[in-house]
């Protein structure tokens, strides 16, 4: 495996530049999945038979707290990155544990959120607002979660390997993976929560 020092650790072997760009292609799809899942929620938004309606349903607070959790470990995961390319382990833990912990209070606060949805009678059968706003919402929440179980297995490696090519390169794809999460919530919280809340 030759090594190019003069390039990022991620990015040092020609398979690494290969996994990234392919995981770029990756996203390329995910974009056309949570596009359709928007444009279905858009279609159903004012649809609500006899269902409450955002309005009546959104609360701005715990909205808040998830958009300031998910993009404050969108800095620190950014953090990791950095502290892995001068080859800071401990610090690149860190940030990486940070991240983690956030995005499963982003989780929490979600799955509290539908529980309180369910518990006032909105349900995925209530109308089609609720099913495209859930299917929406779900989705997004469990790509998150995904993320949560993908970091820790990283995390394992980093602890036993160090930092290495290998390692570095799953760390960055993470992040990037990560970034897409929080740009598609801020969509989610400015079209539907924000909207909604209108």
């Amino acid at each position: 495996m030759k090594i190019d020092a003069s390039k990022p650790l991620e990015y040092s072997t020609e398979e690494n530049s290969n996994k990234i760009f392919g995981f770029w292609v990756f996203l390329g799809a995910e974009i056309p999945l949570f596009a359709t899942l928007f444009t279905v929620y858009f279609v159903m938004v004012n649809r609500f038979a006899s269902g409450p309606s955002g309005s009546e349903l959104f609360e701005i607070g715990p909205v808040l707290m998830e958009t300031f959790l998910l993009l404050s470990s969108s800095f620190t995961i950014g953090l990791a990155v950095h502290a892995m390319r001068h080859g800071y382990k401990k610090a690149m833990m860190v940030f990486m544990a940070i991240t983690l912990v956030m995005g499963l209070a982003f989780v929490g606060i979600e799955i509290d959120e539908f529980f309180t949805y369910v518990h006032e009678g909105a349900t995925l059968q209530t109308s089609g607002f609720l099913s495209s706003l859930f299917i929406l919402l779900g989705t997004h929440g469990l790509h998150v979660s995904f993320g949560l179980l993908w970091g820790i297995g990283i995390m394992i490696q980093l602890w036993k390997r160090g930092i290495t090519p290998a390692t570095a390169n799953k760390t960055f794809i993470f992040s990037l993976f990560w970034h897409f999460l929080d740009v598609v919530w801020i969509f989610i919280f400015s079209f539907v929560y924000l909207k909604g809340l209108m």
